[in-house]
Order: structure tokens, then sequence, then C-alpha cells
């Protein structure tokens, strides 16, 4: 099972180009199914559906979320679809076995003035201050990931046509527009900062930052401002695209924005604030 595991896993990072993330994922979910397997661990052929249903009564015994359980199931759909396609196995075992279905949870936003509050919660008087503040503005005019923020470099930015380069999921480039209050809080920090570098964030000690230390920054700063309770690093992320939404911006653009492979995906922003909806009926109803 292992050299066919390790077949797959190059497959992935050869072919199908996934980030290290992922593809630690997918390592991780499928030992978890090798251990289950236990030994001697039988042939990928002579794995069956009464197999693997009996692998998901195992998951589901150990109380974990639909999401998680769901996500070793891919990794396994995957897994069996190149054996499949390799001719390591004459029929998918795996087809047929259903997921079970997640519950939909709307994404939380801030907003338009609890985004000013918490970026205006930085008072930036070093060099620290400045990158913050960067940062956060960084955050919300571009909508990207806070992998994608840690990994940007200086020649990702172009500051005179007002655009950012950016290394998305699965090593896919797209360009994002970058606002001007955004840009003159990284102008600021780089003048303040001491040490070069081509990484545009930078930590204590001079190095990049991690993706850790992003959200410890953007954390630090939702504690200060008083944000509810829920609101995360990526919160910012659904803010700029429920802001965008209510504000005309089409779906395809959004999902071009956020570097969504899906429509599907972006779609949970279609979710509108009670007061656009409100604003919406006053002006439309007949008898509103």
């Amino acid at each position: 099972m292992q050299r066919h595991i390790d077949k797959f896993i190059r497959y992935l990072e050869i072919e199908k180009n996934y980030s290290g993330h992922t593809i630690l994922n997918y390592k991780l979910d499928l030992e978890s199914f090798k251990s289950f397997l236990g030994s001697p661990e039988p042939e990928p052929d002579k794995i069956d559906y009464l197999t693997l249903r009996k692998y998901l009564a195992v998951l589901k015994e150990k109380n974990l979320a639909n999401r998680t359980v769901n996500r070793r199931l891919s990794a396994l759909r995957s897994f069996f679809k190149f054996l499949t396609r390799e001719g390591l196995v004459k029929t998918n075992p795996i087809l047929s076995l259903s997921s079970p279905k997640l519950e939909k949870h709307l994404p939380m936003f801030l907003t338009e003035e609890e985004v000013a509050k918490l970026i205006d919660s930085v008072l930036p008087k070093d060099e620290r201050g400045f990158r913050d503040r960067a940062i956060l503005e960084t955050f919300y005019s571009t909508g990207i990931r806070i992998a994608e923020l840690a990994g940007l470099s200086k020649d990702d930015i172009d500051f005179i046509g007002g655009i950012v380069k950016v290394m998305g999921k699965g090593k896919k480039e797209r360009i994002v527009p970058i606002g001007d209050k955004a840009m003159s809080a990284l102008r600021d920090y780089f003048t303040k900062r001491k040490k070069e570098s081509e990484a545009v964030f930078l930590n204590k000690n001079g190095k990049r930052i991690t993706t850790r230390g992003v959200r410890n920054i953007v954390d630090k700063y939702i504690h200060l401002a008083g944000m509810k309770h829920g609101v995360s690093p990526h919160t910012l992320r659904h803010s700029f695209a429920t802001h965008l939404l209510n504000r005309g911006a089409d779906l395809r653009s959004v999902q071009e924005l956020l570097g969504h492979a899906n429509l599907s995906t972006t779609q949970i922003y279609t979710h509108l604030t009670t007061d656009r909806l409100k604003n919406v009926y006053d002006k439309t109803h007949p008898r509103a």
C-alpha cells in the first residue's frame, strides 16, 4: 500500500502541482486509512466497498466533524481514481460511498465601519506598528489568504499599476488590484523598515513572516478593537468579498479576485446584510 501512496503523492507534486500544505493533508489522510487497514495490508484491488464502509463507521465513532470525515473520504476518492487510471484496480470501490452532509454556515463578516475600526486600532509608532497597519490594509484591500500574504515579495507589488501578483492554491498565479490606502501603508512600512529583504513582511528577527505570525498579529488587533466573538483573520477575506458584492460587483469578478477555482465556492458570499436587503425592499416593493 505504501508504494502506491508514494506514487500517488509524486503524481500530486509533479503533475497536479499541488501546494505543500495540500499534499501534507493527503499524506496524513491516507496514512490514517493505511493504519485502519492494519497488518498485513491488503493490495488496493482487494479493498472493497464493505471495507470502506467500515472505515467510515470508525471515523464516525471518533466523533470527527463531518467536514473532517469528508476531507478524508475526498483523499481516498482521489487516490482510488488515480489507482483506477493506472490500472492498479479494476473497479473503483469508493464510487458508491456517500459522504456525510455538511451544514451550510454563512461566513462571518464585518461591516465597513467595523473594518475601519479594526484597522484604526493600529497606531503606528515604530517599524512593527507600521508593518501591522500594512498587513491589515493589504488583507482587506486585496482579500488574499494568509499564506498568500505571508508569501508576498517586493517584486510582486506594482505600485504604479496598483496591482499585486499572488501565488495561490495549487501554485496558481493571479493578479489582484490593491487600493491606495494599502499602498500608502506599505510605502510607510518600507520607509521605516531597517532590514533589506525581498519579503514584504518581516518578523522581529528580520526573516519572512510566517502564517502563524500573521495570524497572531491580526488576532491581537481584533482583541484590541473589541471585535465580536468568532472573528478571525479570515474574516477580513469574507468581509472583502461581501462588501464588493454589496456595492454591486458581479460574482464572477469576485471569484477571480478570491482565486476560487469554482464559482460555487464564491456563491456562499451572495448573502447580504439585513440593512442592504431592507434598502432594496424599500426601493423596489410597491407597498414598502
